[in-house]
């Protein structure tokens, strides 16, 4: 397939756009992670979860509409990359994006970040992984990048197993004090650093999720998670063992100014001690989904999977919309939206859906599009062709483009 960049972004980028009826084709993305164990249910062919090497790692991540540039090392220039895929050629989201501006992603979203900020992945994996925080926006630009919050559901659709550890630690126990974190960090190189003894896991459900800001310690349990989340790729591991395997400590510092990686009371003043000592943490990132409206009788349900605001601010949101066999619905929504099918078949617009069951690496699919800004107001048509199968779509959009959304803890209001 013949790649396009330059100058030719534009036009073809547009005749896509035409074709579609406001709605772009993506191909999977993959990546790989070197200290992490796929969990293998990304339906990747089982021969290719190290397609890429196994110098590389196991992929144990798919990423949906993506502009950002995975931060691996040995990484090529385009990992982590989505491509829009028209008439035999292909060409980069983030060129789409470039050339079309406005007329693709909204006007709001690129008249402030000239950019698509955002984006979602297939987090997989077989076990947990270390507990670790993104920085803060603040702390981020001190090595040129971006805070990173982000936030988790559990599609029932691809969590047909839990794997080695369904559960995910948050935080700090109250009454956790910055010494001993910094003798946990002092501790790199003897083993367990022993972290974990000062948090709390939570067991995790299909069909939920949890909002997580910006330097909150969290380790990952073992449940496919989709992730919406800020379009950076920054993070610090503070816990040197996981499942018996070492972590780099390197992977604790990378995203911190080379004169502070040894400075231990800067590291552990990356933690945002306030929220991470929480007593009430559960009522404070716990999500569960919400029906946008009634429209269950007409065949189709949109509920809100990935909603709240950190500091205040929306950066993302996301829904999963189910529309039952049979069914055509128009849907429209405030902005443009990254969109990857669960489950079933069908058509949006012009263009077919179907969720498979298994994909070579390299190999294209009809699971993954682009809803452009202009679309999603005007309204795009989606068919269910299954006859007994519903068809499921999970897609998320950029910040501030939904205002009405719940809050945390509005799931409660339909169960009083």
């Amino acid at each position: 397939m013949k790649t396009v960049t330059g100058d030719g972004v534009a036009a073809l980028a547009r005749q896509a756009l035409e074709a579609g009826s406001g709605v772009l084709r993506l191909a999977p993305n993959w990546v790989p992670r070197s200290f992490l164990q796929p969990g293998r249910r990304l339906k990747l062919h089982p021969r290719d979860y190290y397609a890429l090497g196994t110098h590389r790692g196991g992929i144990d991540e798919r990423w949906f509409a993506s502009t950002t540039h995975a931060d691996n090392e040995g990484a090529p220039d385009d990992e982590g990359l989505s491509y829009v895929v028209h008439e035999g050629k292909r060409f980069t989201l983030r060129d789409a994006v470039a050339a079309l501006g406005g007329d693709l992603i909204g006007q709001e979203i690129w008249g402030k970040y000239q950019r698509w900020p955002v984006y979602s992945k297939f987090f997989d994996n077989m076990g947990p992984i270390p507990h670790h925080l993104h920085q803060s926006f603040e702390q981020a630009a001190l090595v040129g990048r971006e805070g990173k919050p982000e936030a988790y559901y559990f599609p029932p659709q691809l969590n047909f197993v839990g794997n080695n550890f369904p559960h995910t630690f948050f935080g700090l126990e109250p009454g956790t004090t910055r010494a001993e974190i910094r003798r946990c960090i002092e501790r790199w190189n003897e083993g367990d650093n022993g972290i974990l003894d000062y948090s709390k896991a939570y067991r995790l459900t299909p069909g939920t999720g949890w909002l997580v800001g910006p330097c909150i310690l969290h380790a990952p349990g073992s449940l496919l998670t989709y992730e919406p989340q800020w379009g950076s790729d920054v993070f610090g591991m503070y816990q040197s063992i996981v499942e018996g395997r070492p972590v780099p400590r390197e992977l604790l510092v990378k995203d911190m100014p080379p004169e502070k990686h040894q400075d231990l009371d800067f590291i552990v003043d990356q933690i945002d001690w306030d929220a991470n000592l929480d007593p009430n943490f559960r009522d404070h990132h716990y999500l569960e989904p919400i029906p946008d409206g009634d429209t269950e009788s007409e065949g189709h349900v949109d509920r809100w999977v990935c909603y709240g605001r950190v500091d205040g601010k929306q950066y993302f949101s996301a829904k999963e919309l189910t529309v039952m066999p049979g069914v055509r619905m128009t849907l429209k929504d405030n902005g443009a939206s990254g969109v990857i099918v669960t489950q079933g078949r069908g058509r949006i617009g012009d263009l077919p859906l179907e969720c498979p069951s298994m994909i070579r690496f390299g190999e294209m699919t009809e699971d993954e599009v682009f809803i452009s800004a202009r679309a999603a107001r005007e309204g795009v048509v989606i068919e269910n062709l299954g006859r007994e199968c519903p068809l499921v779509l999970l897609r998320y959009f950029g910040p501030e483009v939904n205002p009405n959304a719940p809050e945390v803890g509005d799931y409660r209001k339909g169960k009083a």
